[in-house]
């Protein structure tokens, strides 16, 4: 008998899944037999293999329910009994890439199938789940969609035919944290030493042990005068208007809320939630003012030492946030506060 082919499973979101944009980002979970949208494109790859089910599911759905939405995904899955699951390319979209690092770690977890899938660096799903699952390196737009789809197979069937993996540049997924052992041409002192000696010498050379790089951030020139200053409340401890309206996220928040405090002399608990883990917010919860000090600013706006407290704060959540994802939300947050005559802004945390 003719050997079977590789069952495969692909994950997409609303809107390569053919459901709409932005508007559809609420859908929840469902399996469509066969491929779907991008995973049409790689049916000349497949030979014997087949795409036997398309998941689907809105990127908001997964990251506001995101156990019970990653739950009937690999419920979903196991259906249709797989060998594989591939999940994107989710490219530069956050809440994507951070639904395809999830459900890849739940697969390998719970149906202990190999689970791939595909991001650009600046994802805040490669620092979430790098350690964790096989993220191909991609681009950050869809052009090159058919070419990433088939590096995602690629490396997918290494992994289902248990070959050994060359190194991760090699094979174009992300660094996983690991380290093996492997035997080199020469010693490490040596290898150390000619690296000092190209650098001092203006020469390339390729470190072994690469480090993360942060840009200097110069600070801003004084408030000429706070007394007749504009001055903004921010926070990244994730206070929020009861029921949580723009639903941003406990970890790894994609976006920032603007809340109105006009009128405002304090803020009353019964108005407001936190939606952010990783911190105690039981004195939050009973008093908000001690993460948004509305009631302080009203006081130095009353005795003249600040000119005007901004009719709006603005919050988002700091947990488990990458740095390139932290970058955006605060270049965005700079943005409207610049748009809206802010001169100055008074930063909280946990």
């Amino acid at each position: 008998m003719a050997q079977q082919g590789l069952r495969i499973v692909h994950f997409l979101n609303q809107l390569f899944g053919g459901l709409g944009g932005e508007e559809a980002a609420d859908a929840p979970p469902r399996a469509v037999a066969g491929a779907v949208g991008p995973g049409r494109a790689l049916a000349p790859q497949l030979g014997d293999d087949q795409i036997v089910a398309t998941l689907i599911c809105g990127d908001n759905y997964v990251a506001e329910h995101l156990d019970e939405a990653i739950a009937t995904l690999v419920a979903l899955a196991r259906a249709a009994r797989p060998g594989l699951l591939l999940a994107g390319p989710a490219f530069n979209a956050g809440r994507y890439g951070q639904a395809c690092g999830a459900l890849c770690a739940a697969v390998q977890r719970e149906l202990g199938i190999p689970a791939v899938t595909g991001m650009a660096e600046e994802n805040p799903g490669v620092e979430l789940y790098h350690r964790a699952v096989y993220i191909v390196r991609t681009g950050d737009t869809a052009r090159n969609m058919a070419a990433d789809l088939g590096a995602l197979l690629r490396l997918g069937r290494k992994l289902v035919r248990g070959e050994p993996l060359g190194r991760p540049r090699s094979e174009g997924y992300f660094p996983r944290g690991e380290i093996r052992p492997a035997r080199a041409d020469r010693p490490a002192a040596a290898r150390a030493a000619d690296m000092l000696l190209a650098k001092l010498a203006g020469q390339p050379f390729e470190t072994e042990v690469v480090l993360p790089r942060f840009r200097p951030v110069p600070p801003p020139p004084p408030v000429p005068d706070l007394r007749r200053a504009r001055v903004a409340l921010v926070t990244d401890g994730g206070l929020v208007p009861r029921g949580n309206p723009d639903g941003i996220e406990s970890r790894a928040a994609t976006k920032f809320g603007v809340y109105s405090i006009a009128g405002k002399h304090d803020l009353d608990a019964a108005d407001y939630e936190v939606s952010h883990g990783g911190y105690d917010t039981s004195l939050v919860q009973a008093d908000p003012d001690r993460l948004v000090p509305v009631d302080a600013a009203r006081e130095l706006e009353a005795a003249g030492v600040i000119g005007k407290l901004h009719d709006y704060f603005l919050s988002t959540t700091g947990l488990t946030n990458p740095l390139a994802n932290s970058r955006r939300l605060g270049r965005e947050m700079a943005e409207y506060l610049r748009q809206a005559g802010v001169d100055a802004v008074i930063l909280t945390s946990t």
